[in-house]
């Protein structure tokens, strides 16, 4: 989750947070946010009208879905060993040893698990650095796919932190590390699922390497869509949707509409927020971003370009982003098993 996107430059955010007396690193501002037109930045955007398409026809106000035992604790206990591993930043030793270690989990888990490889070249780097998407696929077969995905990798240093603290070891636990947890806990109840859809997991590299304020993100998502939009017409099946998880796992997690999910993907925007009223899933509101954001560059946006209708389902606010104190202690498991039940519930909706 990294660039500016939408309404204003770069320059223009910052002489604007300069005005209203921010102290701002241009190198380091969250450059991924877009500014409120409001100066305010306490107050939440207006509820959004219901969005085009399917979401009216497709979600009943009473679900008859089947509850899926997401394990919350076992989810966390994941986290924190992923984390053991040390900082995963692509092309690292820890990053090759996480790679081993959740596609044994997958494939003990029934998926059939595929290597995305390629050779990215960082701007600020004199060398090509070896990176690997992961998919995990449930069913793969079926021609009509979803996709749930997170990053897993992490960026070099604790960027936001104060600069004595970019040297220290850095967790990433709610960013990025949660939802690879997230997806292995879910895993376990992939083999029986009740849908009739294929489901792939994609593990995406690449979007955290980044060391200087004109380096390039989303090397990951990025290949991922080319190659997608390369081969989509000798491909067996199509993508009809993904789920990007993103920050959303800690305690207090508001889970706004994300700016650019609503403008390219508004039907399944719609569709997993009217889930999560069904299911009473309180994190979610159905508003869109608010505080200092409206909308964010993610993965998603290279789904979104790839024809993939793809959405973004994170915290904006997150006091620990891109700091040392982004630790496991940070997640809930009682958060990950809130949004386990609404994409579990949306899940069982596809037909």
């Amino acid at each position: 989750m990294k660039r500016t996107t939408g309404l204003l430059s770069a320059g223009v955010a910052v002489l604007f947070l300069l005005s209203a007396g921010y102290l701002v690193s241009f190198w380091f501002m969250p450059s991924e946010f877009i500014i409120p037109d409001s100066g305010n930045h306490n107050i939440a955007t207006a509820a959004l009208p219901p969005g085009p398409g399917f979401a009216e026809d497709r979600v009943p106000k009473k679900l008859d879905v089947k509850p899926i035992p997401f394990d919350g604790d076992r989810a966390i206990k994941y986290l924190k060993a992923l984390c053991d591993l040390g900082p995963r930043v692509s092309g690292s030793d820890a990053m090759t040893a996480q790679q081993k270690l959740v596609t044994k989990h997958f494939e003990a888990h029934g998926a059939k698990v595929v290597r995305q490889e390629f050779a990215a070249k960082q701007r600020s780097r004199s060398r090509d650095v070896p990176m690997v998407n992961l998919v995990a696929k449930w069913n793969p077969d079926a021609k009509a796919r979803v996709i749930f995905c997170a990053h897993y990798d992490t960026r070099p240093f604790a960027s936001e932190d104060e600069a004595r603290n970019w040297a220290k070891p850095f967790a990433s636990a709610n960013d990025g590390t949660s939802g690879v947890a997230f997806l292995m806990e879910l895993a376990h109840h992939m083999t029986d699922f009740p849908t009739k859809v294929g489901v792939d997991f994609v593990l995406f590299d690449g979007e955290e390497y980044v060391f200087d304020r004109n380096d390039k993100y989303f090397f990951g998502s990025e290949h991922f869509g080319a190659e997608y939009v390369k081969h989509k017409a000798k491909l067996p099946y199509r993508y009809d949707a993904a789920i990007l998880l993103d920050l959303f796992a800690h305690a207090d997690a508001r889970l706004a509409i994300e700016g650019n999910s609503w403008e390219a993907a508004a039907p399944l925007v719609d569709q997993v927020w009217k889930v999560a009223e069904a299911v009473g899933a309180k994190s979610f509101k159905y508003e869109r971003g608010f505080r200092r954001a409206m909308a964010v560059s993610d993965d998603h946006i290279a789904l979104n370009h790839a024809g993939i209708p793809a959405i973004d389902v994170m915290d904006f606010d997150y006091p620990d982003w891109h700091k040392i104190t982004d630790t496991p202690d940070k997640c809930s498991a009682k958060q990950m098993e809130e949004v386990a039940k609404v994409l579990t519930a949306w899940l069982q909706l596809q037909k």
